[in-house]
């Protein structure tokens, strides 16, 4: 194990890595299919029906590699979060497993929206060329990818950001609180082992409501689609869990700062011993207990 100063720049740097893909991923699967992207070689009118297109190599070669690449981000992130490769990941690189989990997904991703290939001659599912819905639908995908991402960063607090990104493993570590996981309570345990993906409804919105959907960008949706719907699995114990989660947090961030904090150990967010001993509200630290 190397040494505790040594594993604080190397979270940071993972999570730099994985903030920089998330902006990434929003220009990827929103900005440009809303803002405009690639120009279309001859315009929507050299597009090919879909049996024309399943015999045309020129569209069928660049939806191989897509669907290569997709596949190769799938894998990675199916197969880096199976319990051997996490135990093998713990053996050898300890507090920095989910670090490194989170670094190499970040790395496959940025491989797919790096190396992705449109398919502008191939047919499309559905598109807004008409007036008016060339004015507002646009607009109307617009708003509802704001709102989904907008819900997206949310869940994401709720879910507790730090930990995810590998940040709160470490800063456990090296303060000597021992595993953050460790301290959370059955229904989180519960949750967690239920929901890989806790923004599926988001990313769906995102992937499906676009004013064009291409060949390449139904591919993109169905196969990411197929793979956020086999991860899931909710229940109604789970969904109220949540959302007296949410409603906890929202009141914390609600309330005035206090001129004098009691020093107790009990964290005012849950009234759970608090392990940071921060006497403090820590919302960031213990956000799902």
């Amino acid at each position: 194990m190397a040494p505790s100063l040594l594993l604080v720049p190397a979270a940071l740097a993972s999570f730099i890595l994985a903030f920089g893909t998330g902006v990434e991923f929003v220009r990827f699967t929103s900005l440009r299919p809303l803002l405009g992207g690639l120009p279309e070689p001859g315009g929507p009118d050299a597009r090919q029906g879909w049996l024309a297109a399943l015999q045309d190599c020129s569209i069928l070669a660049p939806l191989a590699w897509d669907l290569g690449l997709l596949i190769l981000f799938v894998g990675q992130h199916s197969l880096m979060a199976t319990e051997t490769v996490k135990a093998w990941m713990s053996r050898y690189f300890g507090v920095l497993q989910r670090s490194l989990y989170v670094a190499c997904t970040a790395l496959a991703l940025q491989l797919v929206m790096r190396y992705w290939e449109p398919v502008p001659r191939g047919p499309v599912l559905w598109e807004a060329r008409a007036e008016p819905w060339a004015t507002w639908v646009p607009l109307l995908c617009f708003v509802l990818h704001v709102i989904a991402w907008l819900l997206i960063f949310s869940i994401l607090l709720v879910f507790d950001y730090a930990e995810l990104m590998g940040l709160k493993q470490v800063y456990y570590h090296v303060l000597g609180l021992g595993e953050p996981l460790a301290l959370k309570s059955p229904r989180a345990l519960r949750l967690f082992s239920h929901l890989r993906h806790p923004v599926c409804v988001e990313l769906l919105t995102v992937l499906w409501v676009v004013p064009t959907l291409g060949t390449d960008r139904l591919l993109l949706a169905l196969l990411l689609t197929l793979y956020l719907g086999l991860a899931h699995g909710l229940d109604q114990q789970d969904l109220r869990y949540l959302r007296a989660q949410l409603q906890r947090k929202l009141n914390l961030l609600s309330r005035p700062q206090e001129a004098s904090l009691p020093r107790s150990r009990v964290c005012r967010f849950d009234g759970s011993a608090c392990p940071t001993g921060l006497f403090r509200p820590c919302p960031w630290l213990c956000p799902l207990t």
